[in-house]
């Protein structure tokens, strides 16, 4: 089974394994729903940590609004008490005005933030320097824990315009955001590698072989963008391991550029004296001041 490394721009992204047989069609298929789920699991993950902290959200009408304003324009929350989370809350407002104060105790709020941290692990792009494959059933397993832990928490589910309720349910409205850039078509997506982009209509193997165990780094990006950037021909830490080689030996050839080329004389080993102050007893004397 051949081994792609996906990235987007510069970002690694995850490991997949499949076959060189597999036709292009196939692949982004394969590609996209993936690379997407991972981005939902992320936003919902964002989403629990302000639903632990600040409770659920509010509806639309009443986000950003002050207290005055809400009483001065009659605005109720009729989700408030309907959505309220097990085992009581703790009143902690929301500076950002988008949620209703009402944080878990403790207890539940334990619950969401470690099942946010295994679900980050599961999809995290540190998989590809273990070598573990990420698959659609990955995303999916990774969204069923954070669904589950949700309802331990909401045992009576969310308010419908809750963010986090509407990501489960495949309804959310990411127009106008930065999310909604991020996030890639079938249709209007490419696949590249060696400077070269994966046409539809052929298989794997048309560039990469027959060699069922090759590795390959491909990247996704929009159509139409040209290929992407190059990488690097050396990575990070070994750009950061040859700079500060360079900078040790820059620093060593200024040193030896202001020393004269007798400054030798002022070393111990060239002292005509040393050995008779050895014999005295002479060595390592240190005057104090005011001595006569």
């Amino acid at each position: 089974m051949v081994k792609l490394h996906i990235k987007k721009g510069d970002e690694d992204q995850f490991l997949i394994e499949t076959t060189v047989q597999i036709s292009v069609e196939d692949l982004m298929k394969l590609l996209i729903p993936i690379y997407n789920g991972r981005l939902k699991v992320n936003r919902i993950c964002s989403e629990i940590e302000m639903l632990a902290e600040s409770g659920a959200s509010l509806p639309p009408n009443m986000q950003g609004l002050t207290e005055e304003q809400v009483e001065e324009l009659r605005l109720v929350d009729e989700w408030t008490e309907k959505c309220s989370p097990s085992g009581g809350y703790d009143f902690k407002r929301d500076v950002m005005g988008r949620r209703n104060g009402r944080s878990p105790s403790q207890k539940m709020k334990d619950v969401l933030l470690k099942t946010v941290k295994e679900a980050k692990e599961m999809i995290s792009k540190k998989k590809i320097g273990e070598g573990v494959f990420v698959t659609q059933n990955t995303v999916d397993e990774a969204l069923s824990i954070l669904r589950g832990a949700v309802t331990i928490v909401y045992p009576m589910n969310l308010p419908p315009h809750d963010p986090i309720r509407m990501e489960f349910e495949n309804v959310e409205d990411l127009a106008g955001t930065q999310a909604s850039l991020e996030i890639l078509n079938i249709e209007d997506s490419a696949i590249w590698w060696a400077g070269k982009e994966f046409q539809r209509g052929k298989n794997l193997q048309d560039y990469v072989g027959k060699n069922e165990k090759t590795k390959i780094l491909c990247k996704l990006q929009k159509r139409g963008g040209g290929p992407p950037a190059r990488e690097p021909v050396v990575n990070e830490d070994e750009r950061k391991a040859m700079m500060s080689y360079y900078y040790k030996k820059q620093e060593e050839f200024k040193k030896l550029e202001k020393e004269s080329d007798d400054e030798y004389l002022n070393s111990d080993w060239c002292d005509n004296n040393a050995l008779k102050r050895q014999f005295q007893g002479m060595t390592d004397i240190k005057w104090k001041s005011g001595f006569r």
